[in-house]
């Protein structure tokens, strides 16, 4: 009998270990995809902060443009005497 109770219990042992390692593959794979998740939504909010900043930066460069071309503009009607106030 000692043989079989010792076979048992050894069955049992083996049975938990295999139990704790499936449920400790189960929590890293679980922090894994959490992770993935997160970096995958951090990646999102950075693409759009920098499109948002992207689009700043032409807007600003376009006033800019805009301002100096109606400064040229003004110039030109200045020097050929168009500009009569």
């Amino acid at each position: 009998m000692d043989s079989q109770n010792a076979s048992y219990n050894a069955g049992v042992t083996k049975g938990q270990t295999q139990e704790k390692c499936s449920n400790m593959m189960d929590r890293a794979s679980n922090t894994a995809q959490s992770a993935q998740d997160s970096m995958h939504e951090t990646g999102q909010q950075m693409k759009a902060k920098a499109e948002g900043a992207a689009d700043a930066v032409k807007n600003a460069a376009g006033q800019q443009m805009m301002a100096s071309a109606q400064g040229a503009a003004e110039a030109v009607k200045n020097a050929t005497g168009m500009n009569k106030n």
